[in-house]
């Protein structure tokens, strides 16, 4: 959020050219902060700004601008400035940029780019969407098995400003095979007579090239590191994933889950709400919302169906949006809970009859528990409504309770069910749940509620 404060007195520096201050400024402050500052500030007046610092400290605040504020900034920029500061992006970072582009402006500006940073980048473009070649950083820090400490340490000093990170440092034999690595902490508290083989970590925790950027993420975090190498087939050492990434990219994938399960589709990105243009919106919601509309004609015809059954015991509609509410509601619980599960890979497709009798047992307390409250509260609210002659209060409650105690069942096993058979299948289990599911458990509640009203109640 904008400081109404600093703003003026911003624009005022900016105006006056007082580059000692604002250099100050921004080695004094965040560059996340600095850039949440000036955003609101005009295209020109950005551009201005950022001209008074050094082209690192300019990368680093660019970098924390959102992907479409920068590729704002770039649209308008003189394209050789704007390939120096490309250059000193990391390289992850660039990559992203770049593939927003327009295909004009990154035609511009490539040629301007450096080769070695213009040929890193090609590479990474090179990689499919949503593998770890497509999110990994190119700059880290390497050192060979037999360097000792001492140099070890001078030549982190010279390859520390040019890397991410160098927490973890990564060893290397000549055709830069992966063989291990070493924690900065690691090379402060040996000795420096000792060579890297012999405080180096063989059991590397790594990734493939093509491995999902979903279970890179997720080995950073099941074993807490602060980054992990990537191999391509032959061993070799071609980049890193770091915890910020894997931040991104978890975030985008909950995103994707999220939009899924309330069955948006079109791509999932992790946009900002109001830069996302109305029709946007409108395309991603429109394609299920009206799938389903189509799909919800079948109630009504169930219900049309059964107009004879409904025509003689009007209590039964009073009690209708009952059992397609609990039927919902335990039905997402129970899809929800399997596909979370999922997610984190504590079930697997296997473990279907485990899972299956699971939530037999948890629907069964659940439909025990619901039909006790559903015959409270049929007998405490339909008190002195009129009942045709051969029935009784107690037995239409009877009969409700046992409709919504089958629906809960039916929903919960509906619910589990259908993600699994979705992963086994290996299509996303986010699609089949809400509002797909509660679709068909809105069709399978009238006829359970009808037809078990027909039987018991014989009308």
């Amino acid at each position: 959020m904008l400081n109404p404060i600093i703003i003026p007195e911003l624009q005022e520096l900016i105006a006056s050219n007082d580059s000692e201050t604002i250099r100050e400024f921004c080695q004094e402050t965040h560059p996340a902060t600095v850039a949440e500052l000036i955003e609101g500030l005009e295209t020109a007046e950005i551009w201005k700004f950022l001209s008074m610092l050094d082209i690192p400290l300019q990368a680093e605040i660019f970098c924390c601008f959102d992907l479409d504020k920068q590729v704002e900034l770039v649209s308008g920029q003189n394209r050789k400035d704007m390939a120096r500061l490309i250059e000193e992006m990391p390289p992850d970072d660039r990559v992203d940029l770049v593939q927003k582009l327009d295909e004009k402006v990154t035609e511009e500006i490539l040629p301007l780019i450096a080769k070695a940073e213009r040929e890193d980048i090609r590479k990474l473009l090179s990689y499919e969407q949503g593998t770890a070649g497509a999110v990994m950083n190119t700059d880290y820090a390497v050192l060979n098995p037999d360097t000792e400490i001492a140099n070890a340490v001078e030549q982190l000093r010279i390859q520390a400003p040019g890397k991410e990170t160098i927490y973890y440092i990564y060893v290397v034999d000549e055709s830069r095979k992966l063989i291990g690595f070493v924690s900065l902490k690691d090379i402060i508290t040996a000795k420096p007579s000792q060579k890297i083989k012999d405080i180096m970590h063989e059991d590397v925790i790594c990734s493939a090239l093509n491995d999902d950027q979903e279970v890179v993420a997720k080995k950073i975090e099941k074993y807490d590191l602060i980054a992990i190498p990537i191999v391509d087939e032959n061993n070799i050492l071609v980049g890193i994933v770091t915890y910020d990434d894997a931040l991104d990219i978890i975030r985008q994938e909950h995103t994707e889950d999220m939009e899924k399960f309330m069955g948006i589709a079109g791509k999932h990105e992790v946009g900002d709400y109001l830069k996302t243009t109305s029709w946007q919106h409108f395309s991603k919601r429109a394609i299920w919302v009206m799938a389903l509309a189509i799909f919800g004609f079948i109630p009504g015809a169930i219900i049309h169906s059964f107009e004879s059954t409904l025509m003689s015991l009007i209590i039964l509609a009073f009690y209708m949006p009952m059992i397609a509410d609990t039927g919902g509601n335990t039905g997402s619980q129970s899809a929800t809970v399997v596909i979370r599960a999922l997610a984190l890979g504590q079930i697997r497709p296997k473990d279907f009859l485990k899972i299956f009798f699971k939530e037999f047992k948890v629907s069964i307390m659940l439909a025990f528990t619901l039909g006790v409250l559903a015959f409270i509260r049929v007998m405490f609210l339909s008190r002195g409504v009129v009942i045709p002659e051969g029935l009784s209060l107690i037995r239409i409650a009877l009969a409700i309770t046992i409709a919504l105690s089958i629906q809960v069942i039916t929903s919960t096993l509906i619910g589990s069910v259908l993600p699994i058979i979705a992963a086994r299948f290996k299509k996303d289990p986010a699609v089949v749940a809400s509002p797909a599911l509660t679709t068909m458990v809105d069709i399978s509640g009238l006829l359970i509620y009808f037809t078990t009203a027909k039987l018991i109640l014989g009308i």
